[in-house]
């Protein structure tokens, strides 16, 4: 199965920006049906940030981060990114991506943890100032 590595994690400061990278190794992320970014703050459940399909066409976000964040996919890379700005108090959180094989129907994309069947180790992002 696919290996995924997470990078790009750091400090930064109320109102700044960071950029995730997550390195997909052994099977392409086209394989996989849909790939998404989730988060784990201290104390608290893993939650869906965003999440994109296999061929780019659909993608979603958590209410909590519209507007703020962007998933994309550079294929010829085999790379997703998570673009975040204007990060805020409520961001800080273990980042990961996670892949999945199993397909839906129609233009569906799982939102959920529990339907991600791959997982990077995660990368940590500290909003402070």
């Amino acid at each position: 199965q696919v290996q995924l590595v997470e990078s790009g994690g750091g400090l930064v400061q109320p109102g700044g920006s960071l950029t995730l990278s997550c390195a997909a190794s052994r099977f392409t992320l086209d394989y996989y049906y849909a790939i998404g970014w989730f988060r784990q703050a201290p104390g608290k459940g893993r939650e869906g940030v965003s999440c994109i399909s296999e061929d780019d066409v659909s993608t979603d976000y958590a209410d909590s981060v519209k507007g703020r964040f962007t998933i994309s996919k550079d294929n010829a890379r085999n790379t997703i990114y998570l673009q975040m700005t204007d990060l805020a108090p409520e961001d800080p959180a273990v980042y990961y991506c996670a892949a999945t094989s199993t397909e839906y129907s129609g233009n569906y994309l799982p939102t959920f943890p529990y339907q991600y069947d791959v997982w990077g180790q995660g990368t940590q992002v500290t909003v402070s100032s």
